[in-house]
């Protein structure tokens, strides 16, 4: 009689991986230049939120000599981040390159009690959904979370969402997708993150999502409502749904 010798997870084909660098430079020389290729422009707080082993001290040290070397280039790339930052060649090129479009768009807004407000509108902006953990998130590691009035608090928390518009923080969704947080009551902004977060659920990326409370309200009862509906968001006893 066969007799089973360990649990159904452990079926299947197994190989022994390679042994663990026992050289710490090398270590570190490995981490700076995976976190490089990552980020594109590496700070501290970046390094921080990847909880790498000795954090930003462990790795600085190779970074600095990435840049004797010409690997890499040290400058204050993204201001109020301190002076400790490196990046890639192709990743400063690319800043330069966006640096145009944004005076631009900064020519179109005027000046209003409180703010700014866009004279144009703003059908051309990018919205990207991203796990809260993913690098290319820049909040909760090089940036700090924006202030939200209420209790709930965003996080770079696994099974977590968020969704950018043209770089800025629009969405955070909670684990499940059952509360989100919002940071604009502007449709111009609201809408196309919205529409996004629909996207990706047709698109198979997320499973079915059913909100039910925003900003620590009833979603139903919420601004978020109506760019929901016009999302393909769908009214339940509970909230809104969609399905892929």
């Amino acid at each position: 009689m066969p007799i089973r010798t360990g649990p159904p997870t452990a079926a299947g084909r197994w190989s022994l991986l390679p042994d663990r660098e026992a050289d710490a430079t090398r270590r570190a020389h490995a981490a700076a230049e995976a976190l490089l290729d990552r980020h594109g422009i590496l700070t501290r707080g970046a390094v921080t939120a990847e909880h790498v082993s000795g954090g930003f001290a462990a790795v600085y040290p190779v970074l600095k000599a990435f840049e004797e070397t010409g690997r890499a280039r040290r400058g204050y790339f993204v201001e109020g981040l301190g002076g400790a930052q490196f990046a890639m060649a192709g990743a400063v090129d690319r800043m330069r390159a966006m640096a145009q479009p944004k005076r631009e768009a900064a020519a179109w807004q005027t000046p209003v009690p409180g703010g700014w407000r866009d004279s144009k509108p703003r059908e051309d902006d990018q919205a990207l959904v991203l796990a809260a953990t993913d690098p290319a998130n820049p909040y909760g590691a090089a940036l700090p979370w924006p202030e939200h009035q209420g209790t709930h608090r965003p996080g770079r928390k696994a099974g977590a969402l968020v969704v950018l518009v043209d770089g800025d923080l629009a969405l955070y969704v909670e684990r499940g997708g059952k509360s989100l947080l919002s940071w604009s009551d502007d449709p111009r902004c609201l809408q196309p993150a919205v529409d996004a977060l629909a996207l990706a659920v047709r698109d198979g990326m997320l499973g079915k999502l059913a909100v039910e409370r925003a900003d620590g309200a009833a979603v139903l009862t919420s601004p978020l409502a109506t760019a929901l509906e016009q999302a393909g968001f769908r009214p339940t006893p509970r909230g809104l749904r969609i399905r892929a």
